[in-house]
């Protein structure tokens, strides 16, 4: 349905800017072949949901950003254009850092559906003069940094939430938490998708709990699906939606955690170590930042991690432990 949609948002856009002269309801329909189908064709009922059908599709494209113009041909009847003049975009500029972000961005849709599209948009603004980063022997900047950042998409989940985030769309999944043995269906008002060393997590409204909630993709399980009506809870702004993520996650501390760690493992953990000491046997013992999340971040260095203390986080790592023990 969303690709029907977009075709005919397409068609539409084409018959408005290819015009030299306005165009009529009447006209326009009879140009797009999806406006045929609408209602049966025939009857007022298919007039009727026609007229409904263009009303949103004219809105749609105006909201993004087409300027129509209404005027009255010489028959006295309504009619539309856009104006090719009217809707030229001034030159795109973009600076260095500008174009290392973009090209960054472009790099979320790798392994997503839409990487061809990504890809395209890259190619044009190359094409317009832009110095995007690339891999290729005419790369501007190649050879400034041994080292690609990446951010990789590979739930399936992504590409379906992200565009529940932007449609302002609820949704339903199924989500497994790290210490349950099944999942359960969540119904959640998405607002936007954040990636946090190496995951992407959805910050949301939980409409079961009546409050803000962070999901890992990675635990979300089948499909995705959408479900119609409005927000019941306010969409915060995106810097409070990160923050929030970064303290679902584990990012944000508010006490401190004794581990003991394996020598020779877990670099990312002596990272963030206020303190390290030997504590013989091949092992050190580490006080790092505890936040909420950091039970799932320990349990990803599996044996060469012991928490000592608090003991709620000890006891959070050993449900999560024996969750994956049963699969």
């Amino acid at each position: 349905m969303a690709i029907a949609k977009a075709e005919r948002l397409m068609n539409l856009a084409l018959c408005l800017l290819g015009t030299r002269r306005p165009l009529t309801k009447r006209e326009l329909r009879a140009s797009i072949e999806a406006y045929l189908e609408v209602g049966g064709g025939s009857g007022r009922g298919g007039e009727d949901a026609f007229n409904r059908m263009f009303e949103r599709d004219k809105d749609d494209l105006r909201e993004l950003g087409l300027v129509i113009e209404t005027v009255e041909n010489l028959e006295g009847e309504i009619a539309y254009q856009a104006r090719r003049d009217s809707n030229r975009l001034p030159p795109v500029v973009l600076d260095a850092e500008e174009a290392a972000a973009l090209t960054l961005a472009a790099k979320v849709w790798q392994q997503a559906r839409l990487a061809g599209a990504a890809s395209g948009a890259l190619q044009k603004l190359r094409a317009a003069g832009m110095p995007l980063a690339d891999t290729g022997a005419d790369d501007p900047y190649a050879g400034h940094s041994a080292l690609e950042p990446r951010i990789p998409v590979r739930e399936a989940a992504f590409e379906p939430l992200m565009l529940a985030c932007r449609d302002r769309r609820p949704v339903t999944f199924a989500y497994r938490k790290s210490n349950a043995a099944r999942p359960e269906t969540r119904h959640v008002e998405p607002w936007t998708l954040e990636c946090w060393r190496g995951h992407w997590y959805l910050a949301g409204h939980d409409r079961d709990r009546g409050a803000e909630r962070v999901f890992r993709l990675s635990r979300i399980t089948g499909p995705v699906r959408s479900r119609a009506g409005a927000y019941t809870a306010e969409v915060p702004d995106h810097v409070t939606v990160r923050e929030t993520v970064e303290r679902w996650a584990g990012e944000i501390a508010t006490a401190t955690a004794r581990i003991r760690l394996r020598q020779g493992a877990g670099y990312p953990l002596r990272a963030r170590a206020s303190e390290v000491r030997e504590a013989g046997d091949g092992w050190d013992e580490l006080e790092i930042p505890y936040g909420h999340g950091l039970d799932a971040w320990l349990v990803e260095f599996g044996p060469d991690v012991v928490v000592l203390e608090p003991a709620e986080l000890r006891a959070d790592v050993v449900d999560r432990l024996r969750a994956v023990a049963k699969g």
